[in-house]
């Protein structure tokens, strides 16, 4: 059996594994993520001491996942700095000489929770993170959606709460999907982290108020047959029930399917015990290798 490389490349640390071709995760290890001059050459030698046969990348973004593009593989456009036009999944075609796949960090989530997790076997999904950002990885008929570049369905503008005058969170824009409901939007108008607010239900009516709102554009732009939501910020678990009916509200009967008449079963938690990245990482590493 296949040995299988995976990456998760997220933007504060770089986790490491060892699959193989059922989705058994093997072994494991992290680094900080610094600048690739840093961190890039001791993943390299790490993965090749392992012997795989091929390697899965999810990768903070955004990045150009098209490969016909002469970026493929590259980060673009990004706060860091020393990242920004680097040839990230070039770096492991060199080291290793191995078949790479290549994808968005919440896009392999979303491929992971429809092979392994919430949305198993499933052809239509959303995997949402809400957390220190917010991004979405979108899978339509089976295949994770990319186009001239890939979603980044967490900078969706929303409908701002008339109470809510805290700056937005994000350098970009100003009523966000992100700049008003990741962490930080959370700790810059509650003045503490999400996880020190527990007890306070305005924060989480305000919170599933946004999340809601993303929610409804996802479900009426992309027609997922299940959202699944995860991140730091979704470890409140009182978010889940009030999300489902701030949606059911905003929908207003709009669309009636098996699915919106049943939220419970619809919004969901992420069900791969926060290895989403991971699997779905060896499941890109699989498919790179079957393709070879």
């Amino acid at each position: 059996m296949a040995r299988i490389g995976a990456l998760e490349a997220g933007g504060t640390k770089m986790v490491m594994a060892i699959g193989d071709e059922e989705g058994h995760i093997l072994e494991r290890d992290s680094v900080p993520t610094t600048a690739p001059e840093e961190c890039v050459p001791p993943m390299v030698e790490w993965f090749r001491e392992r012997n795989i046969d091929a390697l899965g990348i999810g990768a903070f973004g955004p990045t150009c996942v098209d490969p016909a593009n002469k970026l493929f593989g590259s980060i673009l456009e990004t706060p860091k700095t020393a990242w920004r036009y680097y040839n990230f999944r070039n770096a492991f075609v060199e080291g290793l000489h191995i078949p790479v796949g290549y994808d968005t960090d919440v896009n392999v989530a979303c491929l992971g929770e429809a092979v392994y997790g919430a949305a198993k076997g499933l052809d239509y999904v959303v995997y949402v993170t809400i957390g220190t950002g917010i991004g979405a990885g979108v899978m339509v008929e089976g295949k994770l959606m990319h186009g001239m570049m890939h979603p980044e369905a967490g900078h969706i503008l929303l409908k701002r709460d008339p109470e809510d005058t805290a700056p937005s969170s994000c350098p970009y824009h100003d009523d966000c999907f992100e700049g008003l409901a990741a962490g930080p939007a959370i700790q810059k108008h509650w003045g503490k982290p999400a996880a020190e607010l527990n007890d306070n239900p305005r924060v989480w009516d305000l919170e599933s108020y946004y999340l809601a709102q993303g929610l409804m554009t996802y479900i009426l732009c992309y027609s997922p047959k299940k959202i699944v939501l995860g991140g730091g910020v979704m470890h409140q678990e009182q978010l889940f029930p009030l999300v489902r009916s701030k949606v059911a509200h905003m929908m207003n009967g709009y669309i009636v399917t098996p699915q919106m008449q049943d939220l419970d079963s619809y919004i969901v938690s992420a069900g791969c015990n926060g290895d989403q990245g991971i699997l779905g990482s060896l499941e890109l590493g699989k498919e790179a290798l079957a393709e070879a």
